[in-house]
């Protein structure tokens, strides 16, 4: 049976259509608790950058023990629960702010609690795709959620924005709260019998919580993908202050103008993933994968020639595009590979630690870009993330790896 041809049925379609439902609400609320902090709260750029900053790293570590966690538990009844939570938490934010009680501190521990959350529901979900779906339709599973996920980026914010400036700054942290409900329910309507975990559930002590990491290392293939992932992802993501400190303070561009150089390339991500399973069907997934992962690593320093008027604003989109459309064709490859290479009694603990390292990477490099930003400039900065961008293909596997041997079928649930 071939990627092509696999059915991936009713109990997947649940699952795509519950993070489709929490993926819109997500990038629907994009910024709101800056926006928030700013406009409700009076905070300044200080307190802003640490609300961002110190809600992330603070939930990376908060979630550290959830992989082991996760591991010996049924992951749908996870998800529903890390839905909830997320729900409850958001819902307070609304809930106190109509009650004139809403504060900074509330925000960040909100924070907190949603990005532990989201890992802990990352690494459930993974080892629950690996159950619904044959490893021959993990590919396509993967593109359809990259392009789901490419979709809402290039909607959410927008809309986001037209729902803030109608409803006022709370509206879009409701409307998230309710996606994470209708991503509850989506779940709940799965029907398959889930398979027992292999190992029970227990208290995790200290060596659960490395496995993860050292399953990682030990597999050259997803120790070389880990380590260009982490790069990656936190070189690009460190460039995003000072860029819209370079575009909006320095060069003048409306707000509008800026969401718009970020939102239209989007869609070169939506591309990327319709196109990820049949070019790997056409020249080899590894080949594919070596070719994106080098190309996507090009075109960010060009950001630093950024100037004023159409062409500035040309030149962001044009790189974003390329950028993103090469990410949009290199993620499901990647997210496939790691799941068909990781057993599924180590998939929750596998994709906690990918999911907190990567978090805590793009924390760490945002805090210290912002320092470069400020010593070296804001153009020298984004230079500089572009350079070393171009240095991590190094990392990548240089030949394609063996096919993992094939895992025994799974111990089926009780009636």
């Amino acid at each position: 049976m071939t990627d092509e041809t696999v059915r991936l049925g009713r109990d997947f379609g649940w699952l795509w259509a519950a993070f489709a439902t929490s993926s819109a609400g997500t990038w629907l609320a994009f910024d709101a608790f800056p926006l928030i902090a700013i406009k409700v709260l009076d905070a300044g750029p200080a307190r802003v950058s640490a609300l961002a900053a110190a809600g992330l790293a603070a939930g990376t570590v908060l979630a550290l023990p959830l992989g082991p966690w996760v591991e010996g538990r049924r992951k749908r009844p996870v998800m529903i629960a890390m839905d909830l939570v997320r729900c409850a938490a958001l819902l307070s934010v609304p809930a106190a702010y109509a009650l004139g009680v809403l504060t900074f501190a509330q925000l960040l521990a909100v924070s907190m609690v949603v990005a532990a959350a989201d890992i802990a529901f990352t690494a459930a979900s993974g080892a629950c795709l690996k159950a619904l779906v044959p490893r021959a339709g993990l590919l396509t599973a993967s593109s359809r959620f990259e392009a789901t996920t490419w979709t809402t980026t290039a909607l959410g914010p927008p809309l986001g924005g037209l729902a803030i400036g109608a409803l006022g700054p709370v509206a879009t942290v409701l409307a998230n709260a309710a996606s994470f409900l209708l991503s509850a329910l989506g779940i709940r309507a799965i029907r398959g019998d889930e398979p027992r975990p292999a190992r029970a559930a227990s208290r995790p002590r200290a060596r659960d919580l490395a496995d993860g990491w050292r399953f990682i290392w030990a597999d050259p293939t997803l120790r070389a993908l880990f380590l260009n992932g982490v790069l990656v992802n936190g070189l690009i993501m460190a460039v995003a202050p000072p860029l819209a400190v370079l575009m909006l303070g320095d060069l003048g561009f409306a707000p509008w103008q800026y969401g718009l150089a970020f939102a239209l390339p989007c869609l070169g991500g939506l591309a990327g993933a319709r196109v990820a399973r049949p070019l790997a069907a056409r020249f080899g997934r590894h080949r594919v994968m070596l070719a994106t992962g080098t190309v996507r690593t090009l075109w960010p320093v060009g950001l630093a020639l950024v100037g004023p008027g159409a062409a500035g604003l040309a030149l962001v989109m044009g790189v974003e595009l390329a950028l993103i459309t090469c990410m949009g064709i290199f993620t499901p490859l990647l997210a496939a590979a790691r799941l068909e290479r990781t057993p599924q009694d180590r998939v929750a603990r596998t994709m906690a630690a990918w999911s907190v390292t990567s978090k805590a990477s793009i924390a760490a490099m945002t805090a210290l870009w912002g320092v470069f930003g400020a010593v070296l400039g804001t153009r020298a900065a984004i230079a500089l993330a572009g350079v070393l961008l171009i240095a991590t293909p190094l990392l990548l596997p240089r030949r394609e790896a063996p096919e993992p041997l094939p895992e025994p079928a799974p111990e089926p649930s009780a009636a």
